[in-house]
């Protein structure tokens, strides 16, 4: 049986499976092939990884009360970024002190 680290450069390889090496070099592509070869992945466009960085921002920068501030520091509506952080509001802000 061959091993994947038979492969020692691009010129072994062909087409797609060449262009992937390529782009993420020959060791991680090794890598690929040996733990996900035969599988289908997804790969995100890079908005959805850059808006998931942003909604974490967004949620680190919040202090329960300034949607306002956020909405124009990320161009994004109030309410946007209310559905942002609607699972942080609930957590008691430092100092606050909870009924339940």
């Amino acid at each position: 049986m061959l091993d994947i680290e038979k492969i020692v450069s691009l010129d072994q390889l062909s087409g797609d499976q060449r262009e992937l090496a390529e782009i993420v070099g020959l060791e991680a592509y090794r890598k690929l092939v040996a733990n996900y070869g035969g599988m289908h992945i997804y790969v995100c466009k890079s908005e959805t990884v850059l808006r998931d960085l942003r909604n974490a921002e967004i949620c680190n920068d919040f202090n329960g009360f300034n949607y306002r501030e956020l909405a124009k520091k990320y161009d994004l509506s109030e309410k946007t970024v209310r559905e942002i952080v609607s699972g942080k509001k609930e957590e008691p802000i430092d100092g606050q002190v909870s009924f339940f």
